[in-house]
């Protein structure tokens, strides 16, 4: 008769040697499972792809309409431009008016080249006026490209609201660009200043954009009418995180 102990052996301590002497330690049974035990695993399948957003025929011509008219601006799918802000034409002032007070100035001293010469205590006729012909006309040349390259730097600078976002593009170089893109979701503060007699009489100024977050800050100046553009852009921030149409 066999007497079995109740008690389980410590697993820490050897119950037994091998031929070799090494030890041999005894482990607690592992419980079977019983044969008509069933296990159910559950498996989670997720879409290889995200699902399309479903995008109506008008909105779809309108984003068409604004790639071909705006080709400068990377829409989303489904996105289309609602407004462009662009700047007033009183910045232009100061270029224009240097360009052809140089200009002028060139001509005029080709026309009065022999009373220039005369004020110098030379005699006319001494130098033919028509030698520095080709500098004028180089000279004015140069003036003409440089007024239209700021004229064309500064008209390119716009900002775009879309039924998204609110697109910057800011370029400061005839080969300088670039643009800056945030969504409605995520501007907090939108509001403009005024400063000085001239920004008053001519109605321009600076409107300002901040986002949630990071703090970023957006700024666009010489904007002309800025109270209306606030008020145009406030409107399309609270639609668009209230769920409403812009227009």
């Amino acid at each position: 008769m066999s007497i079995k102990s109740s008690s389980q052996p410590d697993c820490n301590k050897p119950v037994a040697y091998d031929v070799d002497g090494r030890p041999l330690y005894a482990h607690p049974s592992v419980e079977q499972v019983p044969s008509g035990t069933t296990t159910q695993g559950v498996h989670l399948i997720r879409p290889s792809e995200p699902e399309k957003q479903i995008i109506s025929e008008e909105t779809e011509l309108k984003h068409e309409e604004s790639k071909k008219t705006w080709p400068e601006c990377d829409l989303n799918s489904g996105e289309y431009i609602i407004s462009v802000v662009s700047r007033h034409p009183v910045g232009l002032l100061l270029p224009i008016v240097m360009g052809v007070f140089l200009i002028s100035l060139a001509f005029t001293m080709l026309f009065n080249f022999d009373f220039i010469l005369q004020s110098l205590d030379l005699p006319a006729g001494t130098v033919d006026s028509s030698i520095i012909l080709l500098p004028v006309l180089v000279f004015s040349g140069f003036v003409m490209l440089g007024t239209y390259t700021a004229y064309s730097v500064y008209t390119n600078n716009k900002l775009f609201l879309t039924n998204e976002s609110i697109i910057q593009v800011i370029q400061t170089g005839v080969f300088s660009k670039k643009e800056k893109m945030v969504s409605l979701i995520d501007i907090e503060d939108v509001s403009y200043s005024q400063r000085g007699i001239i920004e008053h009489m001519f109605n321009f100024g600076m409107i300002r954009l901040s986002t949630e977050g990071e703090g970023t800050v957006y700024r666009f100046k010489f904007v002309a009418n800025p109270k209306e553009v606030i008020a145009t852009l406030k409107n399309a921030v609270e639609s668009f995180k209230n769920g409403r149409a812009i227009v």
